[in-house]
């Protein structure tokens, strides 16, 4: 088995989207999103091997220094499948995307260190 990371992404458009709801539909769609989160958690629970968490602000080191920066990432989880399309699978139908306004979630094999 290998490892998989899940980067979940949003757009700030979508986030500007979601902000805008009327706030008693948005907190009945947090609950339903909270919910429908566990239960995808339940049913893959074998493979997931780090739950993760949300991703706060981020900042970037470079030749310049550091620097405050946007990217679309948004929170991140480690699952282990037999292989990327089976890892990718495991997250179709994702409340992050179809209850919450996440953009959708990139899957990654976590490679050996070269001479490891």
């Amino acid at each position: 088995m290998k490892k998989y990371l899940a980067v979940y992404t949003g757009t700030p458009t979508k986030r500007e989207e979601w902000d805008r709801l009327d706030p008693t539909d948005r907190k009945a769609r947090e609950k339903k999103g909270i919910e429908a989160w566990k239960r995808w958690a339940e049913t893959n629970e074998r493979a997931i091997k780090d739950g993760g968490a949300p991703l706060g602000k981020t900042k970037q080191v470079n030749a310049s220094g550091v620097s405050d920066i946007r990217n679309n990432l948004a929170a991140y989880t480690v699952v282990e499948a037999a292989s990327h399309d089976e890892a990718a699978r495991l997250f179709l139908n994702h409340p992050h995307f179809t209850i919450f306004p996440g953009d959708g979630v990139e899957i990654m094999e976590c490679l050996p260190m070269p001479g490891g």
